[in-house]
């Protein structure tokens, strides 16, 4: 499929172009093997949005188009501060999933720029995203596939986003998700369940914490963890990065811990 995406791959579509009817393209902001991402002005809601559209090379792709339909019947479902809403599911000509723009960057670039988080920004970082998950361990859904990558960050408010992988609790089927943030069982395919996102948590404050990007599953080699965190936080952080799924935290837990984080940081800059 990649190879021939390559081989017979047609430019992005051009600004002033519609997309489908009260949406008109205003750029083109990224390009995966089978979706587009643009930005577009949303003439019913009178603003600007994002969308995911299937590349015209993968129009027949059956499985990309599921799931792309599926991510938008998800979001549209549900309403959580810090998970990416969506506005509409459009079929024709190609599937498009209409998405609120985001202000800000993905986490990945931001520490890419600005270098490693501070420790109060840390934590709540974490507590947002444990929030996020939580709320959608409650829906029955698995995210997945947090990363730097999947989470956009602005003055203090963070969302995730992509729920391309999300699915139910059970076995999972070989190499999900994306190296460096798999938990064991994602690699292997496994039981999946609400322990696989916290591995992923746990690698995504790692990230935030040190700046070191990383594509090798294992927690040994996410082990490093900001030296100047309290420890209860910094045993938290490690535990979510434990191969055996049961030794790691709830998201509770978790949370609790990384509230601390902020108490403790916000009475020692006072």
């Amino acid at each position: 499929m990649t190879s021939i995406l390559h081989e017979s791959a047609s430019p992005p579509r051009e600004p002033g172009d519609r997309l489908a009817p009260g949406y008109v393209l205003l750029g083109h902001l990224h390009r995966g093997e089978l979706l587009d991402v643009y930005d577009l002005w949303s003439e019913e809601r009178d603003c600007r949005c994002a969308a995911k559209v299937l590349r015209p090379e993968a129009r027949h792709d059956t499985q990309a188009r599921r799931h792309l339909l599926r991510e938008g019947r998800r979001l549209r479902r549900l309403t959580h501060p810090h998970i990416v809403r969506a506005y509409a599911t459009i079929l024709e000509p190609l599937p498009i999933l209409v998405l609120e723009t985001l202000p800000g960057e993905t986490l990945e670039r931001l520490v890419e720029r600005a270098g490693p988080l501070d420790d109060v920004s840390l934590g709540y970082l974490g507590l947002q995203l444990a929030s996020a998950l939580t709320y959608l361990h409650r829906y029955g859904l698995l995210h997945l596939d947090l990363t730097p990558a999947n989470v956009v960050a602005s003055q203090g408010m963070a969302k995730i986003i992509d729920l391309s992988l999300a699915r139910r609790p059970g076995q999972g089927r070989r190499d999900l998700g994306t190296p460096g943030y798999r938990a064991p069982e994602l690699v292997s395919g496994g039981m999946l369940g609400p322990a696989t996102d916290v591995y992923g948590l746990g690698a995504v404050l790692v990230f935030a914490a040190d700046g070191q990007a990383r594509e090798d599953d294992g927690a040994a080699a996410l082990a490093t963890i900001h030296a100047a965190l309290p420890s209860r936080v910094t045993a938290a952080i490690a535990a979510c990065l434990a191969p055996d799924p049961e030794r790691r935290p709830d998201l509770s837990d978790l949370t609790v811990a990384l509230s601390e984080l902020v108490a403790c940081s916000g009475r020692t800059s006072a």
